[in-house]
């Protein structure tokens, strides 16, 4: 089929997410025909490096003949059975991978298929946690602590926990309260100090919300180290191990959504890794297979897991589940996405080519139309401002972000921004000639842009 009759068809039938129609509609688009390594290609022939990874989920590169090879020796054995009341290889041996690699005290998966239903099940599993623990003594204990700018997904629950405005406001009626506190921001401190003259008031405030409510705090749900769709927010040292000690001393569960963190995106296997913090409940998806199919898991601990051991009259067992639980093709891609990491030292890597970046990055940290550059391991954010002295915003009607990801395809890099934050998010096996290639598009085409405003 014809690149002009495929756009015909996609305009005449498909919604994207998170995708003003009116917009898409009155353009031409580009449409994916193939991928390989760690490049995009249109049905007109024209080659794109995957700058975010195909949106954070890529870690090796497209088409890796490890993971093509798993999936299709298993597609030849089953592509699916049911996970309740039957079992599977790839899912126990999985499973068993996953804990030895996860965060000391998790040893228990649960299997879903995204992040949002993986920080459902997390919410539900707290609050029943609770609701049985010592014949219901705790039941109380019903409220989250959660952070503005925060994102878990787009399902109720997990937009209850969220806090973005943008995304979350209009669906309020629709959502369970949380206590909200302000989120490490720091180049938008929401207290008006800085850092570390603040000696992280932000963390403290939050343990003192702890204390006041400790029997009514049900967990505290965070993205560790970086807050992804808030525009690659990076928390800054000490902040995550201070709430996670607040969290013991008040006997409050921490939840880590590490959807986007996980996987070497930051430098290491998991997030709160860099500051030793072991989570009571940990939701894992995007790269978990690879970027090849839909598998996402929580994570948790025995004593969370016996608390919904009981006879079967009791009913005490966690109502939750989806059709394509443990999915026998994504089990077998996250065997070998696990090898991989194993086998070719991906964090060494990520560690490597991340300094890299970073040294790429200072070359633009001047200019007058960035405001604040937020990186972590292989996770960029560049805030772009009308005015980078008094931080000043540009209006949305402007468009910065999406007028910069139009010029850096034009050069070759596909990108996807939040808001006027340019997010950058290549894969974790990519060279220092793709990150040169990358910022080098990048860079010219924000100094374009702002030229034109």
């Amino acid at each position: 089929m014809e690149y002009r009759e495929l756009m015909e068809r996609d305009k005449r039938f498909i919604w994207h997410p998170f995708t003003q129609m009116a917009d898409w509609v009155s353009e031409d688009q580009t449409i994916i025909s193939r991928a390989e390594g760690h490049y995009l290609y249109d049905v007109n022939g024209r080659r794109y490096f995957d700058g975010v990874s195909s949106l954070w989920v890529n870690l090796f590169g497209h088409k890796r003949p490890e993971i093509d090879k798993a999936i299709r020796e298993q597609l030849d054995r089953v592509a699916h059975s049911t996970f309740l009341g039957l079992t599977h290889e790839p899912a126990i041996i999985f499973s068993e991978k996953l804990i030895k690699i996860a965060p000391a005290g998790l040893s228990r998966v649960f299997f879903s298929d995204n992040g949002s239903t993986a920080m459902e099940i997390a919410i539900k599993m707290a609050f029943q946690f609770w609701r049985q623990k010592n014949n219901g003594k705790y039941r109380d204990k019903i409220r989250f602590i959660t952070l503005t700018g925060g994102y878990h997904g787009d399902t109720i629950g997990s937009v209850s926990a969220g806090g973005i405005p943008l995304f979350h406001e209009i669906f309020s009626p629709l959502l369970f309260e949380t206590i909200k506190m302000p989120a490490p921001y720091c180049y938008r401190c929401y207290y008006g100090l800085n850092y570390p003259s603040c000696e992280l008031h932000c963390a403290e405030m939050i343990r003192k919300k702890l204390i006041e409510h400790r029997d009514r705090i049900c967990g505290v749900i965070l993205e560790p180290l970086v807050q992804g769709a808030a525009g690659m927010i990076v928390h800054p040292r000490g902040f995550l191990k201070i709430v996670r000690d607040a969290t013991k001393e008040t006997d409050t569960l921490l939840i880590a959504d590490e959807v986007a963190t996980g996987f070497g995106r930051t430098g290491r296997m998991f997030a709160v890794e860099h500051e030793d913090v072991r989570p009571d409940i940990m939701a894992l998806a995007k790269g978990i297979t690879g970027g090849y199919l839909p598998l996402a898991v929580t994570l948790t601990t025995e004593d969370i897991y016996s608390q919904f051991l009981g006879k079967y009259e009791e009913f005490k067992t966690f109502f939750h589940g989806h059709s394509y639980t443990a999915n026998p093709l994504g089990c077998a891609a996250g065997i070998s996405t696990l090898n991989i990491f194993e086998k070719d030292s991906i964090l060494s890597h990520v560690q490597k080519i991340s300094l890299r970046l970073s040294q790429r990055l200072n070359e633009i940290k001047d200019h007058p139309g960035v405001g604040d550059i937020r990186q972590k391991g292989l996770m960029v954010g560049i805030e772009l401002v009308r005015d980078s002295k008094t931080k000043e915003p540009f209006d949305p009607s402007f468009k910065i972000g999406q007028r910069v990801i139009k010029k850096t395809k034009e050069k070759g890099v596909i990108l996807r921004p939040l808001g006027d934050v340019i997010v950058l998010m290549p894969p974790l096996t990519t060279g220092e000639d793709e990150i040169d290639m990358l910022c080098d598009a990048t860079f010219s085409s924000i100094e374009e842009v702002i030229k034109e405003v």
